[in-house]
């Protein structure tokens, strides 16, 4: 059955006007001559009627309200953009477990003071409101496999890797030795760093003009280590060694070279300056990476 505007709107006007004129209208007599053998003389032809009734009912009905036309939609704008995904870190407190590490001391292994780093940063940085994810937060073994995976499932937008020894000066800071290649391409495991080298030089040169500025010796350096080639982030290794001076009051350093006490990598105070200068490194390379300065 097809149903026309026009058909439907006049059935349903006539049918408001008069009903029952409306009705006769649509009946059709049939006139038979005397002595027909028809025996519907007379006889309007019910079925016929009947349907044409129903059917301009039901066009009258069902047009007004759009049966049987595509609905007309409001027009649509452009589908919302996605939101970038949020900054974050990842820390990799090294070694743990049967995984010792370096002695620092006759108590201490480098696994456990690293830990304890590790967790100061991430409360540094959670304070200062980055988000932050870390490889370990006890004495557990976790081989660099996983390490890796942690941190390239997390897609951060820093990976720090802490390290500590009893050798040396300051802090060194050391990224990967890979050649640099252009981002986008797909890299074997032991390589994957090699599309992010260049974005943790530039992480590493952030991070030293923090410690500089906290007046925290550096040592830049290149090295080939796991997991830090496996990471797909802006990846650098932070190793805390012994300062050659001691620490005053408030973290200042002794100027007299004659001052021949180091201050150990287990000094509190220490270890805070170099807990604040990494902390505000970071929020620095978030406003490069993201374009915006935190309140």
């Amino acid at each position: 059955m097809q149903c026309s505007k026009t058909a439907g709107r006049g059935f349903a006007a006539g049918l408001a006007d008069n009903p029952v004129a409306f009705a006769r209208r649509g009946m059709d007599f049939e006139r038979v001559k005397p002595g027909s053998r028809r025996r519907d003389l007379g006889r309007p032809r019910l079925g016929r009627l009947l349907k044409v009734y129903w059917a301009g009912l039901v066009c009258a009905v069902l047009l007004p309200v759009g049966w049987g036309q595509s609905p007309v939609r409001p027009p649509q704008g452009p589908p919302p953009l996605a939101a970038p995904p949020q900054f974050s870190v990842v820390i990799d407190a090294a070694h743990g477990g049967s995984d010792t590490g370096a002695h620092l001391t006759e108590q201490l292994e480098e696994k456990d003071l690293v830990l304890e780093l590790s967790v100061e940063l991430r409360s540094m940085l959670s304070a200062h409101g980055v988000q932050v994810t870390t490889t370990r937060e006890m004495d557990v073994t976790l081989s660099p496999l996983r390490r890796a995976e942690v941190a390239n499932h997390r897609a951060a937008g820093a990976c720090i890797v802490l390290h500590a020894t009893a050798s040396g000066h300051g802090v060194h800071l050391f990224t990967s030795s890979l050649a640099p290649v252009s981002p986008g391409k797909i890299l074997p495991w032991d390589t994957a760093q090699a599309a992010y080298v260049q974005s943790s030089l530039r992480l590493s040169a952030e991070i030293n003009s923090a410690l500089q500025h906290a007046e925290i010796p550096v040592t830049l350096g290149r090295t080939f280590l796991a997991p830090l080639d496996n990471l797909t982030c802006p990846a650098v290794a932070v190793e805390v060694a012994p300062l050659g001076r001691a620490l005053l009051g408030r973290g200042a350093m002794s100027t007299d070279k004659s001052d021949a006490q180091p201050t150990p990598v287990t000094d509190p105070e220490y270890q805070k300056q170099i807990v604040s200068a990494l902390t505000a490194a970071i929020e620095e390379w978030e406003h490069d990476v993201t374009g915006e300065t935190k309140p």
